[in-house]
Order: structure tokens, then sequence, then C-alpha cells
């Protein structure tokens, strides 16, 4: 007992930012800062914004006095239902009156990290900077195609980020023998595609987005080599692409009898419902380099337990799994999350990430960094798409005024802390080493009432202080046995495997497991890959606190957008703060163009609906107007005030809506009209039946 005692006790973590030895006692400067935007950019909202709160109450001031006594419930349901929506609308207004921007500061990350000469750079870099286990998500070939998750591996692969601070690690939650394939063919390429965006510093990483774009790389580029390898890389890329079309081609049709793999064993995942654990390593085996004799990145395939009979809870568990998994295996500090086909536009994104979680002040206290996702595949840099633009150039940056912006289900970088339910420390001087301690110890058992109130809001289980006792085998004996009470909560929290519950106390991620060129004993790789084999079963989470305290959240349904919001919110409630990081170049591109339904579902359709009846009202109020004489003028010049109004609202939508070429999307426009025309008719029918009939006219008798 007493020899399985430091693997659960409570280790002090690192400080998150760690003083330079040259810069003496003075303090490091911020790597990130947070800018307001100009008063003068929101004046004229803020005024808007007043003024709908003037006519706001001076409606519900005519509502509550002039009641409707024939109809007196009907009456307050209808003024109750408005008032809800007031509150409401109030409540989004005051998110959006702070605005704020980030910025990051690369520089100052890159002279902290650069302590030592040019040619001994790389690995003492690899030593300051936190490791990364980047999570990437697939489900079977047959829905997403095999080259899209290629290219997001590829991408992540080939961050400017030391190779040895890298693990990326996909989930096949189909279990598909040709997710496997694709990747195994990935990392073939990989060993080429690596290197050849180090020596020549190309962005984006993606070699679809790289090879696709419509811009001369050629230009401004005198140097022989570079022509020669982009020339030979794009020859390899396309005999890669057929390759990967291949297997597309394949999953289209599964054979009767199961995929067979090449040793002519049948494939362990043939029935995606009902099949063991996998885990492979595909790049990071001892001596493992790339074709210029480099460090390599770690790629591993995972794919969990399914059995009958069991929550498997979605991608919120697939999440999970990956969490064990990478804790095991790698353990990185920080951890990032990518759907299938957002490829990495801006190599530096984990960088930037790293300006807010290394941070001096703020670093502690920041549980995950939230990217802006864009999407239109090998469209220009600078390509604001549909509604998402509105979304994260607005509300995002809204939300960061406040408590930080919401967690959207990829793209995002999370501390491995936070998502374990640990608190964030509180301390304000960032180098106090009470401030480590603060991470564990200042958080006790679940339920235990304390003079500080924050130390309740933890989800983890940790050890109880005692009174000193006189006779020390009194206090030994007592200590033994918290020792093994607080053993059987851990064992509660995080599962039965004392090697997770190690890695979470862990003050570094093992950057050796796994290979990664080391010389690791066969036997302990062997042992750490059983036990993420035990991580990912089925059966793991039962009576645990996973996907309930801590990790995703599996409370807001299965969807990833529900249990995304929960995830954040649920980190939010301890204490942790979010950053929201939208560098010049978008971080994340989606791997194709949005297609017509996924501009549908962003929103553009109903603005867009609402300007074209506007539009058609105005045309009709105008010739109303001309028709009637001067009499209607006085309406028809509030109508049209009222018009401006709301198309004024509307501008918000017109970046999204113009994004393309300067032009709505065709799509948009059709069924908009569509929708504005069926509307009219239908109101026109209704209101010829429910018109009043016009009186009879007196005629005097003709004599």
């Amino acid at each position: 007992m007493d020899g399985e005692v430091p693997e659960i006790l409570p280790a002090e973590c690192p400080d998150p930012e760690p003083a330079s030895p040259e810069s003496g006692d003075e303090p490091p400067e911020p790597l990130s800062s947070k800018l307001p935007v100009p008063s003068g950019e929101l004046n004229l909202y803020r005024a808007a914004v007043a003024l709908r709160l003037v006519l706001l109450a001076a409606f519900f001031h005519y509502r509550v006095t002039h009641p409707v006594a024939d109809a007196r419930a009907l009456w307050l349901t209808s003024v109750a239902c408005e008032i809800w929506l007031a509150v409401s609308w109030l409540v989004g207004q005051l998110l959006k009156l702070s605005p704020v921007n980030r910025v990051t500061y690369l520089d100052r990350l890159a002279s902290r990290s650069y302590p030592l000469p040019l040619q001994v750079r790389e690995g003492r870099e690899a030593s300051r900077l936190a490791g990364v286990d980047v999570f990437v998500t697939a489900a079977d070939a047959g829905r997403e195609p095999p080259l899209a998750t290629a290219n997001t591996v590829l991408s992540v692969l080939a961050a400017d980020y030391p190779a040895g601070g890298v693990t990326c690690y996909v989930h096949d939650d189909g279990a598909d023998m040709l997710v496997f394939e694709s990747l195994f063919e990935a990392a073939g390429f990989a060993r080429r595609w690596i290197p050849f965006c180090r020596r020549h510093g190309v962005e984006p990483r993606a070699p679809e987005l790289y090879f696709a774009r419509g811009v001369d790389y050629l230009r401004d580029r005198t140097s022989p080599s570079f022509v020669k390898d982009r020339r030979a890389m794009k020859v390899r890329y396309e005999e890669f692409k057929v390759r990967m079309n291949h297997l597309a081609a394949r999953a289209r049709k599964v054979p009767e009898e199961g995929w067979i793999m090449s040793d002519g064993t049948p494939w362990p995942g043939n029935n995606p419902r009902d099949h063991p654990a996998m885990i492979q390593v595909l790049l990071g085996h001892p001596g493992d380099r790339d074709v210029d004799g480099g460090e390599l990145p770690r790629l591993f395939y995972v794919s969990r337990e399914k059995r009958p009979g069991f929550q498997h809870h979605g991608k919120a568990g697939a999440m999970n799994a990956l969490l064990r998994v990478s804790a095991v295996l790698t353990n990185g500090a920080y951890v990032l999350n990518l759907d299938y086909d957002h490829c990495v536009n801006n190599s530096s994104m984990l960088r930037e990430a790293m300006c807010f979680f290394m941070d001096s002040t703020a670093g502690n206290r920041t549980c995950f960094v939230q990217f802006a996702l864009r999407h239109g595949g090998a469209g220009d840099v600078d390509d604001d798409d549909n509604g998402n633009s509105v979304f994260f150039a607005i509300e995002m940056k809204c939300l960061d005024g406040i408590q930080g912006p919401v967690y959207v289900g990829s793209g995002c970088c999370f501390s491995r802390k936070a998502l374990y339910g640990f608190e964030p420390a509180m301390a304000d001087d960032g180098h106090d080493m009470e401030t480590a301690a603060n991470w564990t110890i200042c958080c006790l058992r679940r339920g235990k009432r304390t003079g500080a109130t924050r130390r309740s809001r933890s989800a983890v289980p940790l050890l109880d202080s005692e009174e000193d006792s006189d006779e020390q085998d009194e206090e030994a004996e007592r200590r033994r046995r918290r020792l093994r009470a607080y053993r059987a909560a851990l064992e509660r929290h995080f599962g039965q495997s004392p090697a997770f519950i190690a890695s979470a106390f862990e003050e570094h991620g093992r950057r050796g497991c796994g290979g990664g060129g080391g010389s690791q004993d066969a036997a302990v790789a062997g042992a750490l890959l059983k036990e993420a084999i035990h991580v990912v079963s089925c059966a793991y989470e039962e009576r645990t606190r996973w996907g309930k305290a801590f990790g995703w959240i599996y409370e807001g349904g299965d969807g990833a957008a529900a249990a995304g919001m929960a995830t954040g919110f649920r980190m939010h409630t301890r204490g942790w703060s979010s950053a929201y990081c939208a560098p010049s170049r978008p971080a994340f591109r989606s791997y194709a163009r949005a297609s017509p339904a996924d501009v549908l579902a962003n929103l553009l359709v109903p603005p867009t609906s609402v300007l074209v009846a506007n539009l058609a009202g105005v045309v009709v109020a105008v010739s109303y107007g001309v028709d009637h004489g001067y009499q209607s003028w006085g309406p028809l010049g509030a109508k049209l005030a009222f018009t401006g109004w709301v198309v004024a609202h509307l501008q918000g939508f017109l970046p999204g809506l113009m994004a393309r070429r300067d032009r709505a999307p065709a799509i948009v426009v059709i069924w908009s009209v569509l929708f504005v025309s069926v509307v009219s008719l239908l109101w026109i029918h209704v209101a010829s039946f429910s018109a009043s009939p016009a009186p009879p006219t007196t005629q005097q008798p003709i004599l």
C-alpha cells in the first residue's frame, strides 16, 4: 500500500509561466492582452438599444393601461409572452455592450522559448512549450471522405510546433477499416509533407487547400529548390489522392463477409456496434524519422470498445475516451479537438493558444481557448463566409468581454486540469508557490463543508487535512485509513485505472510514451498500451463521475452542440474563464465549401426573406400612396421609417450574405423569394375571407 501512495497523492502543478533566468526579479511581459472595442464603434449600437428600451417601455405602458375586458385571460397570456420576449432580448443585449479584442504576442513567446543558440533550440523549446494532444473525431469512410480526414491529420502534424510536443489521436467511432487504411497512407505521406512545410514555411499546411488555391505560390520565390520541391510534392500528393479516392470508392460497397485485413484475418470492427477496443501507433515508433532525418509527431488510431446494452454517448463519449487514452500514453498538458473536416489553416495556432495558457497573469485561470471556424475550402484567407461569420465576429467577442466565449464543439484548445474538474488557481501572484498547490490541496472531498466557499466547486476528491496527533503510531494508522479512503474516492471519481489516476496529478506529460524516437523499454510500452485499452472499455465509466461532473458532459444530450455547451458552462461555474482567439489568418478552415444545406442551416434565408418582404412592402406602399393622394402620405412615411428601422438591423448579416464575390448566393435568394411569395399569397387569400362585406349601395329609382 505504501508503495502505491506516490501514484495517487496530489502533486503540485507547475507554474503556468516559468520565469526566465535572464529576467531576474522583474515580472515577465504578458503574452496576451484584452483590448476593449473603441467606444466610437459601439455608440450607435448602444443608442439603438436605448431607443428600443424607450419604445418597449411605451409599448408596455399602453398594453397595461388598455386591457381587453372581453378576453382578459387571452390579454394576460399575450402580455406575459411579450414580457418574456422583451426580457430575453434585454438579457441578450446586455452581453453585447462590452465586446473585446484579444491580442497575442508570439514574439514574446518565441523569446522565452528560444533561450539557447539556434543549433540546440529545437530540443530546448520542446522542454519549455507544453505538450498538446490533438483529438480528431471521425465516423466512417462512407459518410466522411477519407481524404478530408487525412488532410486534417496532415495539417495537424505539420503545425509550427516542436514535434516532440504534438500528438494526434484519431478516434474512429464507426470502427471502419478504411479509416484505418487512410490514416496509414497519411502517415506515409507525412514523412515527406512535414519536412516540406518546415523547409519552406508554406501556408496552409493541409495539402488539398495548399495546392487547390488560386494563388501563385511561385511569385517572389526565387529559390530553384522551392520550385523543384513543390512540383515533386504536388506529384506525390496527386498519387496520394488516387489511393485515397480508391479507398472512398471501396467504402461504397461493404463485402458481405466483412472487411479482411492484409494478413487474411477479419477486421475486428466489422460490426460497428459490437467490437473490441483498438489502438494502433501509426507514427512515433522508436527511430521513426522523416525523410530529412527530423523528429516526427506521434499519430495514434483509436476506436473505443462498443457492446450492446451500454450507453456510448456519441461524440462526447468518444472525446472522454480520447482524454483517458492520451493521459495514459502522452499526457499533454493541453488538448485540442477538431472535427474530421476542420483543417489547420494557420500553422501557428498552437502557439497562439500557448500565449493564453502560458500567460503570467491569466494563464492559470484559462480553461479553454476557442478559435473561430471558417468554411470555404480553397477560398481566400480573408473570405468570410455564411452566417458563422456573424456568430464568431460579434457574439463570441461580446461573450469574451464577460467570462469568455462558449465552447462550440470544435477548434478549441483545453486545459487538461480544467477538463478533470480541478479548480483554477485564484491567487493574484502568479509566482506564489501556493498558487500551484491550490490546484489540488484547496479542494476537499465533495460534500465536505469548509470555510472557503469556492472549494466546494471542485469536482476532484482530494486528501483531507487532519489534526496532528501526539502519538506517532496512532497518526500513522489514521493516515493509512485516510489514504485508503482517498484512493477509493479517486477510483469512484476517475475509474479503476491507477495509471490514469497518477497521470491526473503528474507535473509534466510523459513525452516519451509511444516512441517519438526514444529508447523506451518494450515491456513498459506494452503495459501502457494495455492500460490504454482498459480505459476505453465500454464499462469503464460505470459508477464513476465521467460525463457528470467532469470531462465532456453528457447532460446536454448526445448532440455535439448540446454536449459542448454543457461542458463549457460547467467549467465556467467552477470559476474558470475562457478566451476567444481570432488571428488575422483564421486558425481553422473547413475542408470543403459550404453546401446549400449548410447555408440554409446558418440563418441566411430568414434575414434575406425579411429583407425581400420589406422591399416588396415598400413598392406596394409607395404605389398605394401615389394612387390615393396626399392624405395617405403620412401613414406612408411612418411605414417607410419602420421598414428602414428593420432593414438597418440586418446589417450584421450582410458580411455573410455578400461573402461570395460580393453577391448573395443564388440559392438563398431563390428560397427567400419563394418563401415571401407563398406567405403573401396565403395572406391575401386569408384576408379575402376575413374582410367584412361591403355595405349595399342604395340607388334612386329611375323614372
